[in-house]
């Protein structure tokens, strides 16, 4: 479980989840750090859109 944000995925990226507002508050100053926000349509720098994941399978 990491310290801060909610995934950690291949031991250096770390997701924080939430929605459409969620900012970078919890994970800012960290490297390789994003917020996956859901109900947005388009992702910008450090912030992806949810459904996006749903195509990795």
């Amino acid at each position: 479980m990491p310290q801060k944000g909610d995934i950690v995925a291949d031991k250096q990226y770390l997701f924080e989840v939430g929605g459409k507002s969620k900012g970078f508050g919890q994970i800012a100053n960290i490297p390789n750090s994003y917020v996956v926000a859901d109900s947005i349509d388009m992702g910008f720098e450090n912030k992806i859109p949810l459904w996006m994941f749903g195509l990795l399978y």
